[in-house]
């Protein structure tokens, strides 16, 4: 993937919207009232999206010299004095982890939370991210320890005007560049988590990595740090943030070229990356980006284009494992989000079984397209459907199928569209387009739909335990009456016009066969006799 240099049409100045208006006159009306010489100055993301003409109501105030929970205190008393209601107020602690370097101050205005916090002069010691503050910083100050360039411009709200302290956040923005206030890699070094910001901002505006910025994040120093300095749980959430975002595809471009991606995505000691799979797994995220935007970017929700990005990345290592300390074999994918990236365990559970159900999607891709009339395998969906009447290929299929679509549920979508990357051949060899793809998954989804199976995970059983207890006559439920509930949900599938009673006759007569059969075989396996066993055969 190749980034051209945007061309952005950035403004001169900033135009407040109403809302904005009213709540920086508060601020300046407890200026006066109480005859505060300091100085408030808007920070960082909101005047970049408001030079860039974007709304923002992430309002992040920098006070001069004075501490944001005075501040507050005197907001709140002001508005009480000229007869207006306090909506809220709440102080947030430092705390570096969570990339919350100074206590901060919140106050609800206007129902819009404005964030409060000093002007900042910072330290960094060798071994941690966490700054220490010397003292009041001046605005240059702060700009110089922000990590971005377009991110350390303000908004004098005293004077109405934009300030750029180090002289080339306007300049970067308007080229669209991202490049920092200091030499790189002293940026880097400071704050190693810096450089997935640098990336995530790099892919969000589809902007261009300074070439010394990029020479910096790669080098062994900064990516030492990277590992030493940063808890996992950050880089988790700066990569999910990434993920989440409108480019995930370039954001994961840039950590491949600059050789981060095995920094980022640590792998568990057993297991050792081939050569150029960091590239492949880039390549088929890239490529599923892509297949997505033909498809049509409302198929599925953000949960489900998260997710199916992160599996398609994890493609090429869906079938590595490392044994656990029970010798139980597990999926490296697991350790990757448990424990690299420190993200919760569901995802990690949703993205293995997409790559299971994808690999079952796969036997069943050739009976969803037209001229696919070819042989019915089995696919390892269990054997409940054995004792199942099934009368014709899409009675089969429709039990096949619903049973896949029962264990994903809401993701069956996104699991075809992992298989049409390998079907009929690895998206990587390129033997198929991306148009001929978007056409294999249309068509696919449309045989689904058309069998009656989208749901199918909500479909109510026709018959209840109780009912199933009753027919069979037992007197407590367990293992058996699971067994024929699935019996029966194959039944259902391979019947979808069926009725209960039509249900609860074939139960009775297949158990009764099968308990006739169970003592034919009992005889047959008497004390005087070899035992024998009887091959199930379906057409």
């Amino acid at each position: 993937m190749v980034m051209s240099t945007p061309t952005l049409h950035v403004r001169d100045t900033i135009e407040l919207d109403e809302t904005e208006e009213k709540i920086f006159e508060r601020l300046l009306g407890t200026l006066d009232h109480y005859g505060l010489k300091t100085e408030l100055r808007v920070a960082g993301g909101w005047v970049r999206d408001k030079l860039l003409g974007k709304e923002c109501k992430d309002i992040d105030i920098a006070l001069k010299d004075m501490m944001g929970s005075k501040f507050v205190e005197k907001v709140r008393d002001y508005l009480l004095s000229v007869g207006e209601e306090v909506q809220g107020i709440a102080i947030i602690p430092s705390n570096p982890d969570q990339s919350k370097h100074l206590e901060t101050a919140r106050m609800r205005i206007l129902n819009v939370w404005v964030d409060f916090v000093n002007l900042r002069c910072e330290e960094y010691s060798d071994d941690s991210r966490i700054p220490t503050m010397q003292k009041y910083g001046t605005p240059e100050q702060d700009a110089l320890r922000r990590d971005l360039t377009i991110n350390s411009l303000f908004y004098n709200i005293n004077t109405k005007s934009i300030e750029d302290w180090t002289n080339r956040g306007v300049e970067d923005l308007k080229c669209g560049k991202i490049a920092s206030p200091l030499p790189p890699k002293d940026t880097f070094m400071e704050d190693p988590l810096r450089v997935l910001r640098a990336i995530r901002f790099g892919a969000r505006f589809g902007f261009i990595l300074d070439e010394q910025l990029k020479e910096a994040a790669a080098c062994d120093e900064v990516k030492a740090a990277l590992s030493a300095k940063i808890s996992r749980e950050r880089i988790g959430a700066e990569i999910d943030l990434m993920m989440s975002g409108n480019q995930p595809a370039q954001a994961m471009t840039y950590i491949c070229d600059l050789k981060l991606f095995w920094v980022v995505f640590s792998l568990h000691p057993q297991c050792e990356p081939s050569e150029g799979c960091d590239s492949d797994c880039v390549a088929y995220l890239d490529c599923t980006w892509n297949l997505i935007q033909l498809v049509g970017h409302s198929t599925f929700n953000d949960e489900q284009r998260r997710l199916s990005f992160y599996a398609a990345m994890f493609l090429p290592l869906r079938k590595t494992m490392y044994n656990d300390r029970k010798a139980k074999d597990v999926p490296v994918v697991n350790y990757i989000f448990r424990d690299s990236l420190k993200q919760r365990v569901s995802d990690a559970e949703t993205v293995i079984n997409l790559h299971n159900a994808l690999e079952k999607f796969l036997s069943l891709l050739p009976h969803f397209v037209p001229n696919g009339d070819v042989k019915l395998a089995e696919v390892d969906l269990g054997r409940e459907y054995v004792d199942v009447p099934l009368t014709s290929k899409e009675s089969k299929l429709r039990v096949l199928t619903g049973f896949l679509l029962r264990e994903i549920k809401d993701f069956w979508q996104v699991a075809l569209l992992m298989s049409t990357l390998l079907y009929p051949t690895n998206v990587l060899d390129k033997n198929l387009k991306p148009e001929d793809r978007r056409a294999l998954f249309v068509e696919a989804e449309r045989a689904i739909n058309n069998l009656g199976l989208d749901k199918v995970w909500d479909v109510k059983p026709l018959l209840n335990g109780k009912e199933i207890m009753d027919a069979l006559q037992l007197k407590s439920g367990g293992p058996l009456v699971s067994k024929w509930q699935r019996k029966l949900l194959a039944w259902q599938l391979a019947h979808p016009l069926g009725t209960a009673e039509e249900c609860l006759k074939w139960l009775k007569e297949t158990h009764s066969s099968c308990t006739r059969s169970a003592g034919d075989m009992e005889e047959l396996n008497g004390p005087n006799n070899k035992k024998v066993k009887l091959k199930i055969v379906t057409n």
